[in-house]
Protein backbone atom coordinates (compact mmCIF):
# COMPACT_ATOMS: atom_id res chain seq x y z
CA UNK A 1 0.00 0.00 0.00
CA UNK A 2 1.20 3.52 -0.92
CA UNK A 3 2.25 5.51 2.12
CA UNK A 4 -0.59 8.32 2.81
CA UNK A 5 -0.24 11.67 5.23
CA UNK A 6 -2.81 12.30 7.17
CA UNK A 7 -2.97 15.87 6.27
CA UNK A 8 -4.64 13.99 2.73
CA UNK A 9 -6.91 12.31 4.76
CA UNK A 10 -10.41 13.77 3.41
CA UNK A 11 -11.70 13.65 6.82
CA UNK A 12 -8.97 16.23 7.69
CA UNK A 13 -9.99 18.20 4.80
CA UNK A 14 -13.33 18.50 6.02
CA UNK A 15 -14.81 15.97 3.32
CA UNK A 16 -17.30 13.11 4.61
CA UNK A 17 -16.04 10.04 6.56
CA UNK A 18 -18.04 7.02 3.96
CA UNK A 19 -18.29 4.00 5.33
CA UNK A 20 -17.24 1.85 7.33
CA UNK A 21 -15.16 4.51 9.08
CA UNK A 22 -16.57 5.54 12.12
CA UNK A 23 -15.35 8.97 13.92
CA UNK A 24 -15.10 9.57 17.77
CA UNK A 25 -18.18 11.91 17.44
CA UNK A 26 -21.95 11.38 18.29
CA UNK A 27 -24.15 10.16 15.80
CA UNK A 28 -27.87 9.65 16.09
CA UNK A 29 -29.89 7.03 14.17
CA UNK A 30 -33.93 8.74 13.28
CA UNK A 31 -36.61 6.52 12.25
CA UNK A 32 -39.44 7.35 9.85
CA UNK A 33 -42.01 4.31 8.23
CA UNK A 34 -39.92 4.68 4.89
CA UNK A 35 -36.76 5.46 5.70
CA UNK A 36 -33.78 5.68 8.95
CA UNK A 37 -31.27 8.81 9.22
CA UNK A 38 -27.67 8.79 10.71
CA UNK A 39 -27.13 12.38 12.01
CA UNK A 40 -23.67 12.30 12.49
CA UNK A 41 -22.17 15.47 14.88
CA UNK A 42 -18.32 15.48 13.94
CA UNK A 43 -16.64 16.95 10.34
CA UNK A 44 -18.97 18.41 8.03
CA UNK A 45 -22.53 17.56 10.48
CA UNK A 46 -24.11 15.73 7.85
CA UNK A 47 -26.43 12.46 7.41
CA UNK A 48 -26.94 9.53 5.88
CA UNK A 49 -30.30 7.77 4.33
CA UNK A 50 -31.19 4.18 4.92
CA UNK A 51 -34.29 3.29 2.84
CA UNK A 52 -36.45 0.39 4.69
CA UNK A 53 -37.41 -2.82 2.21
CA UNK A 54 -36.28 -0.57 -0.80
CA UNK A 55 -34.45 -1.82 -3.69
CA UNK A 56 -30.99 -0.79 -5.07
CA UNK A 57 -31.15 1.58 -8.40
CA UNK A 58 -29.58 -0.57 -11.10
CA UNK A 59 -26.29 1.90 -11.75
CA UNK A 60 -26.40 4.33 -8.99
CA UNK A 61 -24.42 7.63 -9.24
CA UNK A 62 -21.35 6.87 -6.85
CA UNK A 63 -21.77 9.12 -3.86
CA UNK A 64 -19.46 9.51 -0.11
CA UNK A 65 -22.71 7.08 1.77
CA UNK A 66 -23.83 5.37 -1.04
CA UNK A 67 -27.29 3.87 -1.69
CA UNK A 68 -28.06 2.17 1.35
CA UNK A 69 -31.26 -0.55 1.77
CA UNK A 70 -32.46 -1.21 5.03
CA UNK A 71 -34.43 -4.72 6.74
CA UNK A 72 -34.53 -6.37 9.96
CA UNK A 73 -32.86 -10.01 10.88
CA UNK A 74 -35.04 -10.26 13.86
CA UNK A 75 -33.35 -7.79 16.54
CA UNK A 76 -30.66 -7.16 14.17
CA UNK A 77 -30.89 -3.67 11.45
CA UNK A 78 -28.85 -5.29 7.98
CA UNK A 79 -27.92 -2.39 6.05
CA UNK A 80 -26.55 -3.14 2.01
CA UNK A 81 -24.81 -0.17 0.72
CA UNK A 82 -23.54 -0.03 -2.66
CA UNK A 83 -22.69 3.00 -5.20
CA UNK A 84 -19.64 4.49 -2.94
CA UNK A 85 -17.63 6.28 -4.02
CA UNK A 86 -13.74 5.58 -3.66
CA UNK A 87 -12.71 9.10 -2.73
CA UNK A 88 -13.06 8.51 1.39
CA UNK A 89 -10.83 6.11 3.68
CA UNK A 90 -11.34 3.40 5.57
CA UNK A 91 -9.11 4.39 8.38
CA UNK A 92 -6.74 6.86 9.51
CA UNK A 93 -4.34 5.02 6.96
CA UNK A 94 -6.10 5.60 4.04
CA UNK A 95 -6.62 1.68 3.37
CA UNK A 96 -8.02 2.06 -0.08
CA UNK A 97 -11.58 0.81 -1.89
CA UNK A 98 -13.21 1.02 -5.32
CA UNK A 99 -16.22 2.18 -6.48
CA UNK A 100 -17.19 -1.55 -6.32
CA UNK A 101 -17.04 -1.53 -2.82
CA UNK A 102 -20.27 -3.40 -1.46
CA UNK A 103 -20.94 -2.99 2.24
CA UNK A 104 -23.06 -4.88 4.79
CA UNK A 105 -23.68 -3.50 7.80
CA UNK A 106 -25.46 -4.93 10.93
CA UNK A 107 -26.51 -3.19 13.91
CA UNK A 108 -27.20 -5.28 17.33
CA UNK A 109 -28.24 -3.78 20.44
CA UNK A 110 -26.93 -5.92 22.91
CA UNK A 111 -28.56 -4.58 25.98
CA UNK A 112 -29.90 -1.47 26.68
CA UNK A 113 -27.02 0.60 26.51
CA UNK A 114 -24.57 -0.87 23.50
CA UNK A 115 -24.88 -1.88 19.92
CA UNK A 116 -22.23 -3.94 18.14
CA UNK A 117 -21.80 -3.01 14.40
CA UNK A 118 -20.08 -5.05 12.26
CA UNK A 119 -19.47 -4.71 8.54
CA UNK A 120 -18.62 -7.20 6.36
CA UNK A 121 -16.25 -5.13 3.27
CA UNK A 122 -16.74 -6.71 -0.29
CA UNK A 123 -14.54 -5.03 -2.89
CA UNK A 124 -12.94 -7.12 -6.13
CA UNK A 125 -11.46 -3.96 -6.67
CA UNK A 126 -9.14 -3.56 -3.93
CA UNK A 127 -9.23 -6.54 -1.98
CA UNK A 128 -9.21 -10.50 -2.92
CA UNK A 129 -12.11 -12.21 -0.67
CA UNK A 130 -14.75 -10.01 1.51
CA UNK A 131 -13.39 -8.89 5.45
CA UNK A 132 -15.53 -8.47 8.45
CA UNK A 133 -14.98 -5.39 10.84
CA UNK A 134 -16.63 -4.57 14.61
CA UNK A 135 -17.25 -1.60 16.59
CA UNK A 136 -19.34 -0.67 19.10
CA UNK A 137 -21.32 2.34 20.33
CA UNK A 138 -23.21 3.10 23.73
CA UNK A 139 -25.84 4.75 23.94
CA UNK A 140 -25.19 8.21 25.84
CA UNK A 141 -28.44 9.48 27.20
CA UNK A 142 -29.22 13.01 28.29
CA UNK A 143 -26.85 14.56 25.47
CA UNK A 144 -27.72 16.41 22.40
CA UNK A 145 -25.68 16.39 19.07
CA UNK A 146 -23.94 20.30 19.73
CA UNK A 147 -22.71 22.28 16.53
CA UNK A 148 -19.20 21.39 14.90
CA UNK A 149 -17.70 23.16 12.30
CA UNK A 150 -15.07 21.95 10.03
CA UNK A 151 -13.13 24.84 7.80
CA UNK A 152 -12.30 24.16 4.56
CA UNK A 153 -8.91 25.33 3.57
CA UNK A 154 -7.28 24.11 6.82
CA UNK A 155 -4.10 26.07 6.59
CA UNK A 156 -3.00 24.05 9.54
CA UNK A 157 -3.35 20.88 7.82
CA UNK A 158 0.66 20.71 7.37
CA UNK A 159 1.03 20.43 11.38
CA UNK A 160 -1.16 17.07 11.34
CA UNK A 161 1.73 14.82 11.06
CA UNK A 162 4.03 17.11 12.97
CA UNK A 163 5.42 16.43 16.60
CA UNK A 164 3.39 18.98 19.41
CA UNK A 165 5.63 21.32 20.10
CA UNK A 166 5.34 22.32 24.06
CA UNK A 167 6.87 25.60 25.22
Amino acid sequence: MKTRKSQDDPEANCLPTGIPRGAPYPWRMIQTPERYFILFEGNIHSYRQIFINGKHPDDPDPTWYGHSIGTWDRDTLVVDTVGLNDKFWFDYLGHPHTEKLHTIERYTRTDLGNMTIEVTIDDPGAYAKPFTTTGRARLQPNTELIEYICQENNIDLVHVNAPAQLP
